[in-house]
């Protein structure tokens, strides 16, 4: 299974969202991380960002050897691996063919375990290539604050009629509501995701994956529960 959160705009909260939903599964039955966005060792405790990752396969074109992807992958909890988005050096943008990703969630989507896959980067310097992985995900997941800016870049991409479920990050004193981004992006299922304290100083500790506060668990849960996923105590939602 490969659930993918993605987001119009960075700052939305995503990287956080997919590794805390990586570490819920992995309690579980074990999962990967798939990191496109390159946030994902920082926010999993890593000391150093891996040199060679998914942007290196990704660029090599859809013939890149599936088996590739198991060389890539490091362990960042118990059950838990992260397949780091490498490739730190300069590329043009539009250097990932479409075609490379939907092959990358193709081979994402049939792995053993679940895969949890932060799309981040990708969508903003490839977003053909990102909006073809998303249409061979399993489950879609749109993270969208109550910005403005937000929902202006979000109702221009196709991605967002296709999304199972957005993740609203309710931050206080926002003027738009979840009601009023849900009917300017015409979707109707949302989980609110509140702004908290602990769930930032997780983050900056780096323990999101394995010491989540329980208000970002009880989150995470609820987006499981809505797309129809077990959640880590191995109830079926």
């Amino acid at each position: 299974m490969l659930i993918a959160y993605w987001s119009p705009k960075g700052g939305s909260g995503t990287s956080v969202l997919a590794a805390a939903t990586a570490g819920v599964l992995a309690r579980r039955c074990g999962a990967t991380l798939a990191d496109l966005g390159g946030d994902q060792p920082a926010v999993c405790g890593l000391a150093r960002d891996p040199d060679v990752g998914l942007r290196d396969w990704l660029v090599a074109g859809p013939e890149a050897p599936a088996e590739a992807l198991e060389r890539l992958g490091v362990d960042v909890a118990p059950g838990l691996e992260v397949l780091p988005y490498g490739g730190r050096e300069t590329r043009e943008p539009g250097a990932v063919l479409p075609e490379a990703g939907a092959a990358l969630g193709v081979t994402l989507r049939d792995r053993s375990s679940p895969t949890v896959a932060d799309v981040g980067s990708l969508m903003r310097t490839d977003p053909e290539a990102a909006e073809a992985l998303l249409e061979v995900a399993d489950v879609t997941v749109l993270v969208v604050r109550p910005c403005y800016l937000t929902l202006r870049r979000a109702v221009a991409m196709p991605a967002v009629a296709r999304g199972d479920l957005v993740a609203f990050v309710d931050e206080p004193g926002r003027s738009l509501a979840a009601p009023q981004v849900l009917d300017v992006l015409g979707l109707s299922n949302s989980v609110k995701v509140p702004v908290r304290a602990s769930i930032a100083r997780a983050v900056d500790a780096g323990v999101v994956v394995t010491r989540a506060p329980d208000v970002l668990r009880r989150s995470v849960r609820e987006i499981l529960r809505q797309l129809g996923v077990a959640d880590d105590a191995g109830q079926a939602a």
